[in-house]
C-alpha cells in the first residue's frame, strides 16, 4: 500500500479493509511508520515510539471495531502501563518516569482494536494554547511548519493533518482539542462532562471541565470512537445518561431545521482577526442554505469573569501538578518552564475562599447557557480569535522573563499580581483563544469544524456549543456540514 492509498482512508475505512482481508494491521502500521519517518523530523509531532510493541500487537488476531488501525496517544494522562509519560515536562523526562497503570481511556481504545505505536508532543502539563515544550521542542503545523499547530494537543493534530494517522488521542480542559483542530484543518470534538473515563489517575478531572477524546479527519471516526470509549467508571461522580442511539448513527441522521445563535466578538473584549469573523459569517450563510435559522445572539455571561474563574481553576491545577512532580522526582525549579512556575505560583497565592467562589460561579454560567438553549439549539462562535501563531510568537520577551524570575525568587508575586502585569500577560494568552473555555466550565459538548481557509491557505475552524448531553445533535450537524462543505481531501502540501 502506498501513502496516497493510505491517506485516502479514514480509520473506519482502514478497519473495514483489515476485516475484509484487503490489507493487514502490519501493512497499515508500516505505512504509519514510513510516514512518521518522512515528516516527523520537520514537524516534531511524535516524541516517543514503541515500534516493537506495536508490531507485536498488530501481528495478533484482529478484534474490535477499529482492529488494526494505527494510533497515537497524547503524552498527557493517556498512559500505557510500564511505559514513559513525560507530560511535556523536563523533570519527568529527566527522571525517566513510567506509568504505574494504563489509563482507562487508553485501555478502551486498545480494546477497540487501535494499535498504539507512539506518543504525541504536548505543552507542559497541557497548560498552553501552543505546543512548544522545552522538554521536547515545538511541534509544527503541517500547513506551514513555521507556524504552531496549537495546543495543547498540537502533536496529535499535526500527526493527523500530516497523514501519519487518521485519528489520534487528545484531551481538552480549556480548548486543547478544538484549538489545534482549528489550526490544522481537522474535526475536533469535546464530549460533555462524564462521557469518557479519566481514571485511574482521577475520578473527575478539573471538576469535570476536562476530558479525553480524539482529533480526526472524518466526523464518523470521531463519533464511532466516542461510542467505543463511552461510559462511566466506578468512581465517576457524575454519570452522563446513555445516548438514545450510538453516536455513529447520529452522523448520518438529518439534524432537522435548527435555530442557531452566533457571535463573532471576543467574550473578553480582545480583538478577533477578520478571517476568524469571516469563518463564522461563512458558516452562517452555509447553515442558512441548509435550512437552519441563524441569527446573532449570545448568552448572558460576563466573559471576563468566566475567563478569570477558568484561570483560577487552571492556576490551582498547575500548582498541584508541579507539587506532585516535585515530590515524585525531587526536581527543583530547573525541572519546569518559567511560565509553568509562574502559573503554579499564582495558584499557590489563591485562597481557598477564592477557589470555592470561582467554582461556585460555574453554576451561574450553566444557568445562562440553559436559558440560551431554550431559544437556540446551538451556539456558534469562532474556535480561535487568530490564525495559527508563528513558532515562538507567544514566548515571553527577555525582559519579562528576567522580571518574573526575580519575582519568583523574591516571593513578591502578590505585589506583582496587584500591579496588573500578570493579568495583562494572561490576557495576551487567552486573547488568542477566548471562546473555548465556556464549554469546559459548563460541561457542555462542543466541536470545531474546519469550514474556512484564509487567502494564505491556513485553516480556521468554527465552534458549535450544544446543550448538556447534546452530543448527538452536534454529530448530526457535523455530518451534514461535512457533506455540504467537504474537508477530508483538503490536506497540506507536505511531501
Amino acid at each position: 500500500m502506498d501513502f496516497e492509498e493510505y491517506r485516502r482512508m479514514d480509520a473506519m475505512a482502514m478497519a473495514a479493509a483489515v476485516a475484509d482481508g484487503q490489507t493487514t494491521a502490519g501493512e497499515l502500521l508500516g505505512c504509519a511508520f514510513a510516514r512518521t519517518d518522512a515528516v516527523n523530523p520537520k514537524l516534531n509531532a511524535v516524541i516517543a515510539r514503541r515500534d516493537a510493541g506495536a508490531r507485536e500487537e498488530a501481528a495478533g488476531p484482529p478484534a474490535g471495531p477499529f482492529a488494526g488501525v494505527p494510533f497515537l496517544v497524547k503524552d498527557l494522562f493517556q498512559e500505557l502501563a510500564g511505559e514513559g509519560c513525560n507530560r511535556g515536562c523536563r523533570a519527568l523526562r529527566d527522571a525517566g518516569t513510567s506509568a504505574d497503570a494504563e489509563a482507562e481511556i487508553t485501555r478502551r481504545w486498545r480494546a477497540a482494536g487501535l494499535v498504539v505505536f507512539g506518543r504525541t508532543n504536548t505543552a507542559e502539563f497541557g497548560a498552553r494554547s501552543v505546543t512548544e515544550p522545552e522538554a521536547h521542542g515545538p511541534a509544527r503545523n503541517p500547513w506551514n511548519p513555521v507556524l504552531s499547530p496549537g495546543g495543547s494537543s498540537g502533536g496529535a493534530a499535526a500527526a493527523v493533518a500530516a497523514g501519519i494517522v487518521p485519528v489520534a488521542g487528545a484531551n481538552d480542559g480549556g480548548g486543547s482539542i478544538r484549538i489545534p483542530a482549528s489550526h490544522c484543518g481537522l474535526f475536533g470534538f469535546k464530549p460533555g462532562r462524564g462521557r469518557t473515563p479519566v481514571g485511574p489517575a482521577f475520578s473527575e478531572w478539573m471538576h469535570g471541565a476536562a476530558g479525553h477524546h480524539v482529533i480526526s479527519r472524518s466526523v464518523r471516526d470521531s463519533a464511532a470512537l466516542l461510542d467505543a470509549a463511552l461510559g462511566a467508571e466506578a468512581a465517576t461522580p457524575v454519570v452522563a445518561p446513555p445516548p438514545a442511539r450510538p453516536f455513529s448513527e447520529a452522523v448520518a441522521a438529518a439534524p432537522g431545521s435548527l435555530r442557531i445563535g452566533y457571535a463573532t466578538g471576543s467574550p473578553i473584549g480582545t480583538q478577533v482577526h477578520p478571517e476568524c469573523r469571516a469563518a463564522v459569517e461563512g458558516a452562517a450563510r452555509l447553515l442558512e442554505g441548509l435550512g437552519h435559522h441563524v441569527e446573532e445572539a449570545e448568552p448572558a455571561i460576563d466573559g471576563q469573569q468566566l475567563a478569570r474563574d477558568w484561570l483560577t481553576l487552571w492556576f490551582a491545577q498547575v500548582a498541584a501538578m508541579v507539587e506532585r512532580v516535585r515530590q515524585h522526582t525531587g526536581a527543583g525549579a530547573a525541572g519546569f518552564e518559567l511560565e509553568t512556575r509562574v502559573m503554579a505560583a499564582l495558584g499557590r497565592s489563591l485562597s481557598a475562599a477564592d477557589y470555592v467562589a470561582a467554582h461556585e460561579r460555574w453554576n451561574r454560567y450553566r444557568h445562562a447557557m440553559h436559558d440560551f438553549h431554550r431559544q437556540y439549539d446551538l451556539y456558534l462562535t469562532p474556535t480561535v480569535a487568530r490564525p495559527p501563531p508563528r513558532i515562538g510568537e507567544t514566548a515571553l520577551p527577555g525582559w519579562q522573563r528576567t522580571a518574573l524570575e526575580l519575582v519568583l525568587r523574591s516571593r513578591t508575586l502578590p505585589r506583582l499580581r496587584a500591579s496588573g502585569l500578570i493579568e495583562r500577560l494572561v490576557r495576551d494568552e487567552l486573547g488568542r483563544v477566548p471562546f473555548t473555555q465556556l464549554a469546559n466550565l459548563t460541561g457542555a459538548p462542543a466541536m470545531s469544524v474546519p469550514l474556512h481557509w484564509t487567502p494564505h491557505n491556513l485553516p480556521v475552524g468554527v465552534q458549535f456549543v450544544a446543550p448538556v448531553t447534546g452530543e448527538a445533535g452536534l454529530f448530526s450537524l457535523a455530518g451534514q456540514l461535512e457533506m455540504a462543505s467537504p474537508w477530508f481531501d483538503r490536506v497540506p502540501a507536505l511531501p
